[in-house]
């Protein structure tokens, strides 16, 4: 099979699949099909899973074209730089900075997005260029800019652009700020996660226009909101899609203070109170679990640490360092040890968020939704209407 045959049955294959599993629609195979992936990938990757849980060994194309080809055309992730560029080796890095996303997240967003001929989209997170590409095919090159911080990143995506003969307008910038010379834009997109949807996306949207991002908590989980700007111009609102799992906006990352920071000299429990809970810290630890949590208790994050047996030591803590808590766990028990120091009980604060969850059913991502306004961002169940209760 000569390389140019297992490139076009690569391609086939995965436009089949995505559309066996509903993702990719007839409005974008033409696209997707005259824009391929293979494109778009560096020689050097490293190929992921689809939930995105873990990284597999480096590949090249110089060295091995074959699984180089295979990872292409499978629908996972491939992360191509780590640490913000600083990581040079072919091991893992310490965190994952750039990649082309897993196809069918790519085109389920692109679908989200609700393109119409003529709509002018700005999109923030060039990456590879893979996903300006497909938008550039199908509505021209002059109705698509992408915005890029990283400026290797940027310069690969455009080099990448033109080996495919498309050119959107690629900017090197804040992706926060959008890009104000060409608003209003119809239509923007993120590729990268976020905790606060810019107020700049907004403005440069029209009315009755459309944002799809991804959106997460600083607890953890994530999901893609679809929101249709208002008339005002200044608010959004919508429902969430499907869950997802994408890199931060760079300056949305937030600090992971270390333990010591909490305990302030003291040891160990230091000042913390002793109690119990039945709610077994692995239900509360889900993705989408994690997400509800988040969206009720703001301003606090999560580790756990780890022993044998599968047990381990849930431990919370809030981001202005003032406030901690920690869970032990081990299987076969019913009843769990709890501390928790500081001016908010933040283990409270879990449990009563998941147990508020839990009374309403267990509702999936497609019952929830966020509403952005000039005064902050509110997730809610059902309807804007009927927020999830805040806590601490």
């Amino acid at each position: 099979m000569t390389g140019e045959t297992h490139k076009e049955a690569g391609l086939q294959g995965l436009a089949s699949a995505l559309v066996a599993n509903g993702a990719l629609t007839s409005d974008w195979l033409p696209s997707f099909k005259a824009v391929p992936r293979e494109l778009f990938i560096p020689d050097r990757i490293w190929p992921g899973i689809a939930d995105g849980t873990r990284q597999n060994p480096v590949v090249y194309r110089s060295q091995d074209p074959e699984a180089w080809r295979r990872a292409v055309y499978l629908d996972i992730p491939l992360t191509t730089q780590w640490d913000d560029g600083d990581h040079k080796g072919d091991g893992l890095g310490t965190t994952p900075s750039s990649s082309n996303s897993m196809p069918t997240m790519v085109v389920s967003m692109l679908q989200d997005l609700d393109v119409r001929p003529g709509d002018r989209v700005l999109e923030i997170g060039a990456g590879t260029g893979w996903n300006a590409g497909l938008l550039a095919h199908r509505l021209g090159n002059l109705n698509v800019v992408t915005v890029e911080y990283d400026p290797e990143v940027a310069r690969g995506a455009r080099e990448n652009l033109q080996r495919a003969g498309l050119e959107p307008k690629v900017v090197e910038g804040d992706g926060r700020l959008g890009w104000a010379k060409g608003a209003p834009f119809d239509r923007v997109i993120a590729t990268c996660s976020l905790l606060e949807i810019p107020p700049a996306w907004l403005e440069q949207t029209r009315p009755g226009g459309i944002i799809v991002a991804p959106f997460g908590t600083e607890y953890g989980g994530e999901q893609i909101a679809q929101l249709t700007v208002n008339d005002d111009g200044t608010s959004a609102s919508g429902r969430f899609t499907r869950s997802s799992a994408f890199m931060r906006l760079r300056q949305q990352r937030t600090n992971r203070p270390p333990f010591e920071d909490y305990l302030h000299g003291e040891p160990w429990p230091a000042d913390g109170v002793k109690s119990t809970t039945t709610l077994a810290p692995p239900d509360t630890g889900g993705w989408f679990e994690q997400f509800v949590i988040g969206a009720g208790v703001p301003g606090a994050f999560w580790r756990a640490e780890r022993y044998e047996n599968g047990a381990y030591t849930l431990w919370l803590y809030s981001r202005d360092t003032l406030s901690w808590a920690s869970v032990d766990y081990e299987q076969d028990r019913t009843e769990y040890e709890v501390y928790q120091s500081g001016p908010r009980n933040l283990w409270d604060e879990v449990e009563a968020a998941w147990r508020w969850w839990d009374e309403q059913g267990r509702p999936g991502f497609e019952r929830f939704g966020l509403t952005v306004t000039p005064d902050g961002q509110t997730v809610w169940l059902d309807s804007p209407t009927n927020p999830v209760p805040v806590r601490g």
